[in-house]
């Protein structure tokens, strides 16, 4: 028998095994499609907000609704709408308290006599009201501001909090792909004593391992793939950079992942352990690699370790290739960093590997 054959009856037999169990394909594919899905909707360029105010009827009103629908009439794109309701007194009173309206303008009835807003300040959506109706309000009675200012509103793909994220989305789902499909299969195996059944064989420890992580990297693609369509076809993420420059750098950081879930396996027993093992490996690096905002926050001091996390790497190597349109050489000292992480766990885990 071929030495390698075994290598390639493993490798075969791990995708059967995942392929049998639809509980795991939604969680390697399914949720982080979802997610994205969701985060995108949540995150996507949103129009002027609409400010919602109800106006008391008295003897000033007229005056004061002339200076909003003027407002109204002249308003500029991306300045808040104004949705305006004019109301007796008690009825405005009984929709503030009942939440249908965020605040109450009152105008006053004489020349000295101040308007006066009624609102809940606990209340977010009523302190922005608040905000942008004064500010209609002062500028429509002759406020001058000291200091001319523009707005310029970025929504070109690339720029966008979107094409930021999903990247970081990618590099999420690598990190746990390689971590659990790797570290908690093998827990399992030994659990379920498969490992001791191996053992027996004359399959060598580097082919049962390195099978392991071919699986997984086949699983990568499709996994890859499903974020990338997402992103392009539902939210007009750009790709600037090589397409087969992108697919490396998950390679790489699949390797490096793979190899840290076979190093933290290497020796747990129980489920739990590898459990809290690998909950405490992928801790710092949801926080501190980049995922949701840029790593950048984080203090100077705090960087080289920051730099340092696998996770960091990959998604800023990500973010290169598919925003910036950076090429080999801008990436290469990130997958130097992932292959350093590929290779050091993997030589440590073959070595201290337990099969009971």
């Amino acid at each position: 028998m071929p030495r390698d054959h075994s290598l390639r009856e493993l490798y075969f037999s791990r995708l059967r095994e995942f392929f049998r169990q639809p509980a795991r394909i939604f969680w390697v594919y399914g949720f982080p499609t979802v997610l994205a899905i969701g985060l995108g909707l949540a995150f996507r360029s949103k129009p002027a907000e609409l400010v919602q105010l109800d106006l008391v009827e008295n003897a000033g009103t007229p005056e004061i609704l002339a200076k909003l629908e003027e407002y109204k009439a002249k308003r500029q794109a991306g300045t808040p709408d104004l949705l305006i309701k004019v109301l007796g007194v008690d009825q405005a009173k009984s929709r503030l308290e009942t939440g249908k309206t965020p605040l109450i303008v009152i105008p006053g009835t004489s020349t000295n006599a101040p308007l006066t807003y009624r609102y809940d300040p606990t209340r977010p959506e009523a302190l922005t009201a608040r905000a942008a109706v004064d500010n209609v309000l002062q500028v429509g009675f002759g406020r001058l501001d000291a200091l001319k200012t523009a707005d310029e509103a970025v929504q070109e793909p690339g720029s966008r909090y979107i094409d930021f994220l999903i990247p970081g989305l990618i590099g999420l789902n690598t990190m746990g792909g390689g971590l659990w499909g790797i570290g908690f299969l093998l827990v399992n195996f030994r659990v379920a004593k498969l490992l001791k059944l191996f053992r027996a064989t004359p399959m060598p420890r580097r082919n049962f391992l390195l099978a392991l992580i071919g699986a997984r990297l086949t699983f990568l693609i499709p996994d890859l793939g499903v974020l990338l369509v997402l992103g392009t076809w539902m939210f007009g993420m750009p790709i600037r950079g090589s397409f087969w420059l992108l697919i490396l750098v998950d390679v790489v950081g699949a390797m490096a992942f793979a190899g840290i879930g076979l190093l933290v396996a290497s020796r747990a027993t129980t489920t739990e352990t590898v459990s809290g093992l690998m909950n405490l490996v992928m801790l710092p690096m949801w926080l501190f690699s980049g995922v949701f905002f840029s790593s950048e926050r984080f203090p100077a001091s705090a960087q080289p370790f920051i730099q340092a996390l696998p996770l960091t790497q990959i998604i800023s190597a990500l973010r290169m290739v598919m925003l910036e349109g950076a090429g080999f050489v801008a990436v290469a000292p990130a997958l130097a960093i992932l292959m350093a992480w590929t290779i050091g766990t993997f030589l440590i885990a073959l070595k201290i590997f337990r099969w009971n």
